[in-house]
């Protein structure tokens, strides 16, 4: 059947005294032109036609969906506005029919302003001697929708809905120029996915899915003549409270107007007018808190995912118009973590969500950036209230500790400085000086006291008098000589160090570091080598990537693909003015092939593992990773003073892992020589559990000329 009424259908209303009709018709189809023509001529003619241009073009605010990396399992939504726009041609005609019958009976005959509406509103408040009635066409009240949802000040906001003459008129005049660029099914279509429904639900497929369960296209007469009737009142028709006697009975108002219009017969309508409202409840979630309990552990990766689109100039200026294109863009947003990688990290974490000392890992894809697990052990969740004290003595009795529960950002992307990485550290000027021309080869008599005369004599010892002797990259770092990286970090510079970490993406984020890091301090940086600076395994776990990817550093990106609502994927315009997708890798060389290959090839020696081109002196610090990964693997242990953390930093060609051990709340609480074995397993174990059944792929020699 038509959505269009019956002609045999239609009513009028019974005749006033002639003389006085006449007059109000007159008025009525006088007052749109005469009202514009008052505002002021063809300048506001001309603009008025250009908004209703804009109007016809624009969309209203949209879900944005969150799914796993296969792209249909939906992990979360984030919206201010819950609704996803719908075709007309996937909704039931029910609906359509029922919201003409409710709100707008003449709306195929008119041309967005209705004379004879207006009349009968005249009439109504004439006798009610205020406002009574409106007058109000579907065109009009999309107009007065699309305003509001487009107003970008809350001048525009209370200006689209303010209750005056003057915006009754605007409205008018762009209803009648709107029906110049849109059919009545594209109107109706606007209009069923901007009208606002109650309990959050905006659009029509939001009302189906959260009142009915159920999709616009299955629903039946009485379900669409329920929803129908909520657009005049929202919370007054609403079916969902305990009294339904409101919502049946404008129900079956409505159900009524589609029988005069033919939509129904009149058996059908009072048989619809029989049923009781049966309601079925959905709840959508919304933002990182509504990931399902199954997929508990990436609710950290959602909040990631937040922090991470806040920074990307795509989105908008500044974070606010970042979030808010987030909610109301109508994005699908594919993650890049890989459930298999994840469900390894997770399994391998070597400590319990009862410890106060977090244990987390990252892992990265080399030459792309990507994540592909992040996994912590703490459950995502608002709820603090059963947490303990905190451990930090300042922190006050009042404050919980991060565990069991939490939605720190613990493991980077987020607004925490991070902890102490230790030796890790050694990488940076290692890498820098290899990248100098310096070779592997590069000999020292490392003591177990050196005083540096650069540093204005600051004298750094080793872990073991053990490490005492001739040491070169290979041994140093498989060693982690202390004192033969004071020395080499001399002759290379440590502003070369701290300038090359800052390119593999670390960031200074404690008053200390970003002092250390100046201009005027950043040469006597000394300690730099030894890891006292904060970083998170985000930023190490990806700074490692780019030594894997032959020194082709990539930002880290939590995405493999971002669409728009057409399902294009979404772009941006770099600084160069190229046009580039959002989601796809951003990559730079920052030092050579070569120097990164060397790298490399030292970094074999922490994990008890064989250099292609050197020797790692006979023992190292974490020799059982080759073991239990079971392929090439390269790598570097860190603690700090007291072990009050631990870190392991390993690779191979295809994944980088970065993991810590530490107490976020006090990082004078010290871990312990006991549990610093916990990262140097997890990376392990889950490289091996992640690359299991994948072909073995080796590393690249270096050259002779940097071998020396």
């Amino acid at each position: 059947m038509s959505n269009r009424p019956l002609a045999a259908a239609g009513r009028t209303v019974p005749l006033l005294r002639a003389g006085l009709i006449a007059g109000i018709v007159i008025a009525a189809l006088a007052y749109p032109l005469v009202a514009v023509t008052g505002l002021g001529a063809k300048a506001t003619a001309h603009a008025t036609e250009h908004k209703s241009r804009l109007l016809a073009k624009a969309l209203p605010a949209e879900t944005s969906y969150l799914y796993a990396p296969d792209g249909k399992t939906v992990l979360t939504m984030f919206y201010e506005e819950y609704r996803q726009y719908t075709k007309l041609s996937d909704m039931s005609p029910n609906i359509q029919q029922a919201i003409v019958a409710a709100e707008d009976s003449r709306f195929y005959q008119h041309k967005g302003v209705d004379p004879k509406g207006v009349v009968r509103a005249f009439v109504a408040n004439a006798h009610a001697s205020g406002v009574s009635q409106g007058a109000s066409t579907l065109t009009m009240q999309y107009v007065r929708m699309a305003l509001r949802d487009s107003a970008t000040t809350p001048k525009e906001v209370q200006e689209a809905t303010q209750q005056t003459s003057l915006r009754k008129i605007k409205e008018m005049r762009l209803a009648l120029d709107l029906e110049k660029e849109l059919s009545k099914e594209e109107i109706i279509e606007r209009y069923l996915n901007s009208a606002y429904f109650g309990h959050r639900a905006y659009g029509i497929y939001a009302a189906s899915e959260i009142f009915f369960s159920k999709t616009p296209k299955d629903l039946t007469p009485v379900e669409a003549a329920t929803l129908a009737g909520l657009v005049k009142s929202p919370s007054q028709y609403d079916p969902a409270t305990s009294d339904q006697k409101e919502a049946t009975a404008r129900r079956n108002y409505v159900l009524d107007r589609m029988s005069q219009l033919g939509y129904l017969s009149p058996d059908a309508a009072t048989s619809a007018k029989a049923e009781p409202i049966r309601l079925k409840l959905t709840n959508p979630p919304n933002d990182c808190a509504a990931v399902p309990e199954k997929f508990n552990s990436w609710g950290f990766i959602c909040d990631y995912l937040k922090n991470w689109w806040s920074a990307q100039p795509a989105f908008g200026q500044n974070r606010l118009e970042r979030m808010d294109k987030l909610r109301r863009g109508g994005y699908r947003i594919v993650l890049s973590i890989d459930p298999k990688i994840q469900e390894a990290a997770e399994k391998n974490l070597g400590a319990g969500t009862g410890s106060p000392f977090a244990n987390g890992i990252v892992l990265s894809e080399p030459g792309t950036g990507r994540v592909k697990a992040m996994a912590v052990n703490r459950t995502y969740s608002l709820d603090l209230s059963e947490n303990p004290p905190s451990s930090n003595p300042e922190a006050g009795p009042k404050v919980k500790a991060n565990y069991p529960n939490t939605v720190a950002p613990l493991l980077g992307g987020g607004d925490l400085p991070g902890y102490q990485a230790g030796s890790t550290f050694k990488m940076f000027p290692m890498l820098a000086a290899l990248n100098e021309g310096m070779p592997l080869s590069t000999s020292f008599n490392a003591p177990h006291r050196y005083q540096s005369a650069i540093y204005d004599g600051w004298a750094p010892t080793n872990a073991s008098g053990a490490m005492t002797g001739m040491q070169t990259m290979w041994s140093g770092f498989g060693k982690s000589v202390n004192t033969y990286f004071v020395w080499l970090e001399e002759r290379v510079g440590a502003d070369k160090a701290v300038h090359l970490a800052e390119q593999l993406g670390l960031r200074w984020r404690t008053d200390v570091d970003r002092e250390q890091a100046s201009p005027s301090k950043v040469k006597k940086w000394g300690a730099f080598t030894l890891g006292v600076s904060d970083a998170t395994p985000l930023e190490m776990a990806n700074a490692y990537a780019t030594v894997a990817a032959d020194g082709r550093y990539c930002e880290a990106m939590p995405v493999q693909g971002i669409f728009n609502r057409d399902g294009t994927p979404t772009m941006y315009t770099t600084a160069s003015g190229i046009s580039r997708e959002v989601a796809k890798p951003r990559c730079r060389q920052v030092v050579t092939a070569d120097a990164a290959r060397a790298a490399t090839d030292a970094a074999r020696c922490p994990t008890g593992d064989t250099p292609a081109r050197g020797s790692c002196g006979g023992w190292s610090t974490a020799d059982s990773v080759r073991g239990t990964v079971g392929r090439p693997v390269a790598g570097k242990t860190g603690t700090t003073d007291s072990t009050r953390s631990a870190w392991f930093v390993g690779y191979t060609p295809e994944l980088a892992a970065a993991s810590f051990i530490s107490d976020p709340d006090n990082p004078f609480n010290a871990v312990g020589d006991g549990q610093s074995q916990i990262p140097v397993n997890a990376v392990a174990e889950t490289l091996r559990d992640a690359l299991k059944g994948k072909p073995t792929r080796q590393f690249t020699p270096p050259s002779d000329a940097i071998v020396g």
